[in-house]
């Protein structure tokens, strides 16, 4: 049984008549071969495998070249001959608090002091009407607008807050429990929701003035929450990390604090695959160049993908002293004297280069959305170290986090960087738990 798991996850056996652990090239396009162009024009990558790894591979030249010059005037970084090989990084020293922040927590303490959640949901909608996006299951609307916007918000609060749409009814606002109930039944469903997010979210993006928060950011960061669950719903599960029952809700938020998308997951689902999923899918009119990750966030794989897709990894490492740079090329055994103890075996371009188009076929599948990102990239673990796609994938993963690795121990502005964006999204999480405080903060239903 214990084999047979493990080659159904990474679909070396498939289940007829599955959707998730189907055959593995029924996740394909069909039509790759005959639209061959327009799949690589719309990745933004080259017909020709010899030009992308000739790009990829001076990009790793220069990557190792300039680490390598400025190693002896980098204080903060020293690569030893511990173990075998060991890179030692200096903490970032605590930034300074700015000038004014202050001022504006307790201009904001005047203006506003005791604001209520459901204060502010009613305010967006007066603004966005969001509202509209809400529209019944049912063949027809009988209710008029204006008592549907008051239930819709009642209900949504008591979701969002967690406290329930039974304590909601007992406030003095002439909305019963049964009249929440079946508006939470017939209008309040996962595309509604993900279409008035959106709508809330552009235009957050739309009223900021510039002065103050610059230039529309590209950057976003990604991180996962566990929240407690019954665990009698078959999602729970017990998680090894933080322990107890629950579910992970994996959040992407950009680079000034709004959330862009947001998933929930079982425990022991990969957060690479949910990282993929939200750079992708996300349905807001951000435009996402830059991700930051956790170590649980990034594989040469998703390093590999990542590139294909045209988006930059740019994970903060747990494991920093026993990464590994790899050589562009053979024969450059005494090439970068300063990275010795760190350098390792060359690239096998050889390989990239014969699976170039297997390669490009799984990328388009993951931009189009042919099967569920994670039954994809489930099909490349460790428990499929074979394939040669997957082969392949990890030496593009390879080459593309040597590139990074690189830049991160050259600049210490790029490690600010990650962490601040990373700051972000912790900070989103701290939130999280002041809003979803109903029933200790617990998922209280046996409904998958």
């Amino acid at each position: 049984m214990q084999a047979l798991r493990d080659k159904l996850r990474c679909k070396e056996i498939w289940a007829v008549g599955a959707n998730r652990y189907r055959n593995p090239d029924d996740d394909l396009p069909t039509d790759f071969e005959e639209r061959r162009e327009e799949n690589y024009k719309a990745l933004k990558q080259p017909l020709d495998a010899v030009d992308f790894i000739e790009t990829l591979k001076q990009a790793m030249k220069d990557g190792l070249e300039k680490l390598d010059r400025g190693l002896s005037k980098n204080e903060k970084v020293r690569i030893t001959e511990k173990g075998n090989g060991w890179i030692s990084l200096s903490p970032l020293e605590p930034q300074t608090e700015p000038v004014n922040l202050s001022h504006v927590k307790s201009e904001l303490q005047r203006r506003w002091p005791m604001t209520s959640l459901l204060d502010i949901l009613k305010e967006t909608d007066l603004r966005v009407r969001f509202i509209e996006q809400f529209k019944t299951v049912a063949s027809r609307e009988t209710l008029d607008r204006e008592r549907l916007q008051k239930r819709l918000i009642l209900a949504l609060y008591g979701l969002g807050t967690n406290i329930g749409l039974k304590r909601v009814s007992a406030g003095e606002h002439g909305e019963s429990y049964k009249d929440l109930l079946y508006v939470r039944r017939k209008f309040i469903h996962k595309d509604n929701l993900r279409n008035a997010i959106s709508e809330v979210v552009n235009a957050i993006f739309r009223v900021r003035m510039q002065e103050i928060w610059g230039n529309a950011t590209t950057s976003c960061a990604s991180d996962s929450k566990k929240f407690g669950a019954w665990d009698q719903n078959l999602m729970t599960e017990w998680h090894i990390r933080y322990r107890g029952r629950g579910v992970m809700i994996y959040w992407h938020v950009e680079k000034h604090s709004t959330c862009i998308y947001s998933q929930l997951k079982p425990c022991s689902s990969s957060e690479v695959a949910a990282m993929m999923e939200g750079l992708l899918r996300h349905c807001t009119e951000m435009e996402v160049e830059k991700n930051y990750v956790d170590s649980h966030g990034q594989s040469e794989v998703a390093f590999a993908f990542c590139h294909l897709l045209g988006y930059h990894l740019m994970p903060r490492l747990k494991a920093s002293h026993s990464q590994k740079l790899y050589r562009p090329e053979p024969g450059m055994t005494d090439a970068y004297q300063n990275l010795q103890p760190v350098l390792t075996r060359p690239i096998n371009w050889e390989l990239i280069r014969q699976l170039y188009d297997q390669m490009m076929k799984y990328a388009t599948a993951l931009r189009l959305g042919t099967a569920e990102t994670e039954a994809i990239l489930k099909r490349f673990t460790r428990n499929n170290l074979k394939h040669p796609t997957y082969q392949d994938l990890g030496e593009l993963g390879k080459a593309v986090k040597t590139i990074f690795l690189c830049d991160y121990l050259h600049s210490e502005d790029l490690r600010k960087e990650i962490n601040s964006g990373l700051n972000v999204v912790e900070n989103w999480n701290s939130a999280n738990s002041f809003i979803f405080y109903g029933k200790g903060g617990k998922i209280a239903t046996n409904r998958l």
